[in-house]
């Protein structure tokens, strides 16, 4: 029955991919059927893709919407540099996705085939709290953005916002979900962010309210 289930959802996929002529649902069509991953569903999931969606919007609005090279941390599936590089209002030469866990860099370029075919997408298993600046395979470049939506699972997040050079744009998430184990570092409105991550330029700061919790974002330069 799962597997009669998992063949209709891509069978739906394609179809739709075909019908809006859209690569990135061909992308996760073809991921789905390729990749038995259950997390992958929640990646994708509506709370996900609304709260990645947001972030794209601020991009679009309030930082010029024009980057060289994105490094996005704690980049799981890599859905987030799928919108990043197929949303019209930017123009993101490439995406490097960093997540510590090696089950991610498959799934997520699979997801991102379209881009990885153009040279526009890698995925790099790294822990973000190990690495230096600049990061992985940034071949000596800061990146033009650096992004970490998960800001709530860092337990030594001061430690690593230290390490970001002055003037580095970023864009960062948290939340207030206290609930889950794995969220070490959440923060209990967006005026407790902003102490905790002090931009020198802040272009956005604005939280959404989610069913169970409220997710917060920061826009800005380091």
């Amino acid at each position: 029955m799962t597997d009669d289930r998992d063949e209709l959802c891509t069978d739906i996929l394609s179809g739709l991919a075909t019908y809006f002529d859209s690569p990135f649902v061909a992308d996760i069509a073809t991921t789905v059927s390729r990749c038995r991953e259950p997390d992958l569903g929640h990646a994708l999931n509506p709370n996900q893709i609304v709260s990645k969606r947001w972030l794209v919007d601020a991009l679009a609005s309030t930082a010029g919407g024009r980057f060289g090279t994105v490094t996005v941390l704690g980049g799981w599936f890599g859905v987030l540099a799928a919108l990043l590089l197929h949303d019209r209002r930017l123009a993101v030469e490439r995406v490097v996705s960093v997540d510590i866990d090696p089950r991610c860099a498959a799934v997520a370029c699979s997801l991102n085939a379209t881009h990885v075919r153009a040279g526009r997408f890698t995925a790099v298993t790294a822990d973000m709290l190990a690495i230096g600046y600049p990061p992985p395979p940034a071949h000596g470049a800061l990146p033009d953005l650096v992004v970490n939506t998960s800001c709530e699972h860092l337990a030594d997040f001061s430690g690593w916002y230290a390490k970001l050079p002055a003037g580095q744009l970023v864009a960062l998430q948290s939340n207030d979900y206290y609930a889950i184990p794995e969220h070490v570092n959440c923060v209990p409105d967006l005026d407790a962010f902003r102490a905790q991550a002090p931009l020198a330029e802040l272009l956005y700061a604005g939280e959404q309210p989610r069913r169970r919790y409220r997710r917060f974002m920061l826009v800005g330069r380091r």
